[in-house]
This record gives C-alpha cells, structure tokens and sequence, in this order.
C-alpha cells in the first residue's frame, strides 16, 4: 500500500514539474504548478476509480476507443475537400474527433462480456443446435430410475449434476441412520452407474450461489442461467420451479402416463397375491406397480386368473384398478337348466297344478 502512495506522488510531482517547465498556463511559476498538481491528482483519482473494475470492461474500453478513433480519423481523412477555412467544417472535424472515440469507449464497456473466453469460443464454433441442459436434483438421483431412463436413449441433451447436489448427496451417504445412508450410497452408484453410459455427456457444474442457502433455490437459479429443465421427484419443488418460470421434468409424472391404459368392461388376466380389506376381496399387483382389487377373488389368492375391469381410480398417489373375477364353476352352478317344450318340433301341452293334483 505504500508503494502505491509513494508511485501517486511522483506522479503527481512530475505532472506539476512538467507544467513548470513547459508553461501550459499564462501568468507564471505558481499557476503552472498548481495546474499540473491538479491534473496529476485527477489522474490519480481516475485509476482509484477504476480500481474495482474488472480487466474484461477495461479491455472493452480501450478496444471500443481505439475503433472509434480509427473511424473518426478514417472520416476526417475522407473530408480532405473540405474548407478548413470554415469554423463550421473546423466544428465538424472536432465532434467527429470526440463523439466516435466516447461512443467506442461507452459500447465497449457495456459490451465487454463478449470479450469472455467462453464467449469467444463460441464466436468461433460451427452453427448447431443449442444445448440441452437437464439439471438432475438429489431425489432423482436416489430413486435411481433415471439411469434406466438413460439407458433407453430418452433423456437427450446433458446431464448436468451441480456440486452443491453432490455435496448433498455426499452428506446423505455419511449420515448415522441406516437407511439414509443406503440410499446415499445408492445414489452415488447410480451417478457413477450413469457416467459410464455410452452416449450420455454428464457434467458437473462449479456454479453456486453463495447468497441462497436453499438448495431448491439453486437449482432454479441454475436452470435460469443455464436455460435448463430440472429433472426431480419433487412435488414442492416442482410447484415452485413452475411458478418461477423454470420447465421441470418429473419422473413420477412420465412413470403414470407409461401405465398400460385400461377400460371398464375389458379382461385382464392377474395374479391374486394376497387377501383385501373388503370381504371376499383378492389384490393384485401390475407389472408397473398398479394395485388391482378383485371382487370375489379371495379363493383365487395364490391363482392366475382372468378379472373383469369395472372401473378405474385415478389418485394423486397413482392409478388404481377395480375389477371381478367371475367363477366359471360358480357361473354354470347359478344357471338352471332348462326343461324341453317341444316334441317333434310340436310345443308340450302345459298341465295346470291343479289336474295334476286331481290325478294323484
């Protein structure tokens, strides 16, 4: 920091030596002095100023200056025909001199995020179609699915996994209870189960945002910058994102559309695993996980049988099939069989009770 005070000085005292010696200022010794002290510490006060600024807007400045004197120059030139004699063209050449380098200096500073590596790289990098992000929370990453969703070559674009997820994650795994613990490291199986894919580009963002503590916050913030989807299991998650503007892509959502769609009226064929709440009742279960409830199945527990759908509950939980199973033993039993009233293709006369009873 001294060294600093000490490079101001001198500079200051070598501006105001510089005025002394070549007299800038009318009336003597003092003024020049004092005017070149005075230019010296404004100059000083500049670069105090632009002390903060980062090398990319000071770097934009100088680079936008430099064309806009260029361009005032390159029309100064061009004007060569011009009466110089004129204050008007005199007047001209000045703003043309001071108005194209300020407005370089100013554009540039503002533009100055193109001068961004990233950003230069990408000047420089053949057309396509741009990228995908899908931002991959903790819960999705347990539940473990989304690799078999990989797998199938469904999830297109690149998995981005933040560190802040990681480190989540990572806490889970390290956790004292058991189970915690177990789905922790189920995680980091399937992270690394996912990684080796062929054909699924993963990345890990370095990207936090110190100020928010949330880490569903994060993640919206992420997929704002990155112009992403969050990928989550999520409900309330899923609710905020939406309400900030933010795509989601919910597995439990795309797992309830891929049930097998079933009407009233049609055969379904099912195992009985176990006995239901109601009597006489049979509950089955889909491949999907669908709950099938059967009435009059509780003799078929252990059986596969055909049922009859009888209706269809959709719940926020998931989907759940009513259906009947129909004895064909019982069925042939509950039929009577029918008496003949033909002979030889004649109708069988009727005899009344009552001529029956007289006959006995």
């Amino acid at each position: 920091m001294a060294w600093f005070v000490l490079a101001r000085g001198l500079f200051i005292a070598a501006v105001a030596y510089s005025a002394h010696q070549l007299q800038p200022v009318a009336g003597g010794v003092v003024p020049n002095i004092a005017f070149g002290g005075v230019l010296g510490a404004l100059i000083v006060a500049l670069e105090i100023r632009l002390k903060n600024t980062s090398v990319i807007h000071i770097l934009g400045s100088l680079l936008g200056g430099a064309i806009g004197l260029g361009a005032a120059s390159s029309i100064g030139a061009a004007l060569y025909w011009a009466n110089l004699g004129d204050g008007r063209v005199v007047f001209l050449h000045s703003l043309i001199l001071l108005a194209l380098p300020y407005l370089g200096l100013v554009m540039g500073a503002r533009r100055a995020d193109w001068l961004e590596p990233s950003n230069l790289i990408g000047l420089f990098r053949a057309a396509g179609p741009r990228r995908r992000y899908k931002i991959l929370d903790t819960s999705v990453i347990i539940d473990g699915r989304i690799a078999d969703i990989c797998e199938t070559g469904f999830m297109d674009g690149t998995l981005v996994i933040p560190q802040f997820v990681l480190k989540e994650l990572q806490l889970v795994a390290d956790s004292s209870d058991s189970m915690k613990r177990n789905r922790g490291r189920r995680g980091l199986d399937i992270l690394q189960k996912v990684q080796k894919m062929s054909g699924v580009e993963v990345s890990v963002s370095d990207v936090d945002f110190p100020d928010i503590r949330e880490v569903d916050l994060k993640l919206i913030e992420l997929a704002r910058t990155l112009q992403g989807k969050i990928v989550t299991n999520d409900f309330n998650l899923n609710k905020v994102a939406q309400l900030r503007g933010v795509e989601v892509l919910n597995i439990n959502e795309l797992a309830n559309s891929l049930k097998p769609v079933v009407l009233p009226g049609e055969l379904m064929r099912v195992f009985i695993l176990k006995e239901g709440k109601e009597y006489n009742q049979g509950v089955a279960y889909l491949d999907d996980g669908t709950m099938v409830v059967v009435d009059n199945a509780r003799k078929a527990i252990g059986k596969t049988i055909d049922v009859v759908v009888t209706s269809v509950l959709q719940t926020t939980a998931g989907k759940m099939i009513f259906g009947r199973f129909i004895d064909p033993a019982a069925a042939a039993q509950a039929v009577p069989a029918q008496p003949s009233t033909a002979v030889d293709g004649r109708p069988r006369p009727q005899i009344p009770p009552s001529a029956a009873v007289a006959g006995k």
